[in-house]
């Protein structure tokens, strides 16, 4: 064989081997892990920034109790804060969703039923909790909702489908910022999740509706001024990614 020929087949082999492995890795099955979805903007945990912002959340209400000692803790701090209300719970306490809205917070969709991914019947069905929830939203005076954060942070193909065909951005949490409070372990337990674990660009995981049984506003009463004399403002998550989107665009 000669120099000229034996280049020519190791060029070939060379080609097919490559076209091998070209199809070996198309066929493998993407890794939809938490990276996956960040990179495509599809679910929102935290947003990491330079600046001294960290957003309060608050899931399941709302209540007419707990949510009322919130609200007046926030605006004692001069904090604002997001809130995921479930239809539910709102369908009678459009004035609660008003007053949130009135005093600058924001209002999110945590479905009408507080339905968690694995119990989802058929789409259609859940299509219409986002829908409804978000019209009792938008009757109490708010703007239709863009952020979503489905019960218990559970998601799958049908959240994810749905949550993009309604406008939203999924919001979940910072895995340091999960207080747990829904459980009651205790006032001091946190207290100590949060101030312990606080960094900038956090999202933090709190309930309004307890049944009646709340630690969360006594432990907001230790949390709020320890946070803001560490410099901490407290944002709701739209201007935290309004803070994160900034930053990255300032960058040389």
């Amino acid at each position: 064989m000669t120099i000229r020929k034996w280049c020519m087949a190791l060029a070939s082999a060379i080609l097919v081997c490559s076209m091998i492995a070209s199809e070996a890795k198309a066929s493998q099955p993407i890794l939809k892990d938490r990276t996956y979805y960040e990179k495509r903007g599809d679910i929102v945990w935290e947003a990491p920034i330079s600046k001294k912002q960290i957003a309060l959340t608050f899931d399941d209400g709302p209540d007419e109790l707990e949510t009322v000692q919130i609200l007046d803790l926030l605006k004692k701090y001069d904090a604002k804060a997001t809130f995921f209300v479930v239809g539910q719970q709102s369908k009678k306490k459009a004035h609660l969703i008003r007053k949130e809205i009135e005093e600058g917070h924001e209002v999110g969709n945590h479905t009408y039923f507080h339905t968690f991914a694995d119990k989802i019947k058929n789409k259609e069905d859940y299509l219409k909790e986002l829908e409804d929830t978000d019209r009792l939203i938008e009757e109490a005076g708010g703007p239709k909702p863009t952020l979503f954060r489905p019960p218990g942070g559970v998601y799958n193909d049908i959240v994810l489908d749905s949550a993009k065909k309604r406008g939203y951005t999924i919001v979940l949490w910072s895995w340091h910022q999960d207080t747990g409070d829904w459980s009651r372990p205790g006032k001091q337990r946190i207290i100590n999740k949060v101030l312990r674990n606080a960094r900038n660009g956090d999202i933090v995981l709190f309930h309004d509706n307890v049944h009646g049984q709340s630690q969360t506003i006594k432990a907001l009463e230790r949390i709020l001024p320890e946070l803001k004399k560490q410099g901490y403002q407290f944002v709701t998550v739209s201007q935290l990614l309004k803070t994160k989107e900034k930053e990255v665009m300032e960058l040389p």
